[in-house]
């Protein structure tokens, strides 16, 4: 069990301007009665965003050039928030870290988020990193799996792993009923979690890594895809009607995977971590799993408040599980993340 990590610590952060889903859809002048509709949905009620202001025609407008400079700013700006919120109650800083690994599918840059993180924030030179770019929701998942490997690896060091998400730099708006769909689900934040292996640690009420199961289904490889769009000349997010069902339908096969190689049932796991998809995703996930709703309340919190936050929307009900005070030595946790590919991801935690 000593070579198993802990999640020591996670931080979050958002944009500072936080909208209800009506003051979206009256800042865009958005008319269509159904796409309304879609966005006034009683399971998101408030997003954090980075937003234009209007121009002459009174509606924002950004270019694909300005989309992807508010990538970068927005991924520096919560991240200088989120890092420090991780570390600083374990009494470390940036210049602690020895390996960074930074997930993000909302903007595409070359060098890479955690080059820009380590020239602005703190982080030493020698500090080893990593950019997991363009995997979508589930990519959290997939990051903490090497980040996970290497603290195991490297007893006593501080591994991080930052999501680091602004999805309103993946915005295109008209009348379609996918663009209403994709604009009325997202919202901006970060995520950043401190790794490390070490037994130093064992007094901490914090959740070792047990293991991981993935789940690709390769037929529906286009079910949620990234495409330019010539009309609008800018990329955008596109997502199949069926996607909940694909995940739902196929959810339990990793999940029953992960358990059956440590002899757990689902009613072994006191608390589940799931990805904040949307409301269908969520309850096909518990339909299939046999989850309860009490299960996911922090997933659909999260929701509630933050909408669909990319990669780091478990680190987000991760943080509001701990603050809970529900959590006892010994219990078990499965984490969820789904999205492109299309794929499930999972991992097993005890604490």
């Amino acid at each position: 069990m000593q070579r198993h990590p802990r999640i020591l610590s996670v931080g979050t952060a958002h944009p500072p301007h936080r909208y209800t889903q009506r003051e979206v859809i009256d800042r865009f002048h958005v008319e269509s009665p159904l796409i309304q509709r879609i966005f006034t949905a009683s399971h998101i009620q408030t997003r954090h965003l980075y937003l234009p202001e209007p121009d002459e025609s009174g509606v924002p407008q950004e270019t694909q050039e300005q989309l992807l400079a508010k990538h970068r700013r927005g991924a520096l700006e919560m991240a200088s928030q989120a890092i420090p919120a991780a570390l600083e109650p374990l009494g470390l800083t940036a210049a602690d870290v020895d390996y960074l690994c930074v997930i993000s599918s909302s903007g595409f840059m070359l060098p890479g988020l955690t080059a820009m993180f380590i020239k602005h924030l703190g982080f030493r030179t020698d500090c080893h990193r990593v950019d997991v770019v363009g995997m979508g929701c589930n990519a959290g998942l997939n990051g903490l799996n090497p980040v996970s490997a290497w603290a195991a690896a490297n007893p006593g060091k501080i591994a991080l792993m930052v999501c680091c998400e602004v999805n309103s730099a993946l915005y295109v708006f008209d009348e379609r009923i996918n663009t209403g769909v994709v604009n009325s689900l997202f919202g901006d934040g970060c995520a950043a979690a401190v790794l490390r292996a070490d037994p130093v640690d064992e007094k901490r009420l914090a959740p070792r890594i047990l293991a991981f199961q993935s789940h690709i289904i390769p037929e529906t490889w286009d079910a949620m895809h990234y495409r330019w769009e010539p009309a609008h000349g800018k990329f955008a997010f596109q997502l199949a009607r069926d996607v909940p069902y694909v995940l739902g339908t196929h959810a339990e096969m990793p999940v029953t995977a992960l358990l059956d190689r440590h002899g757990l049932k689902v009613r072994h796991i006191q608390h589940w971590l799931v990805h904040s998809g949307g409301k269908k995703v969520v309850d096909a996930i518990k339909y299939t799993v046999g989850i309860t709703a009490f299960d996911v309340r922090h997933t659909v919190g999260v929701l509630r408040d933050c909408g669909n936050l990319g990669s780091g929307s478990f680190l987000f009900s991760f943080q509001r599980l701990m603050a809970e005070g529900r959590v006892r030595r010994g219990d078990f946790g499965v984490m969820m993340t789904m999205g492109p590919g299309s794929t499930i991801e999972t991992a097993l935690l005890r604490w």
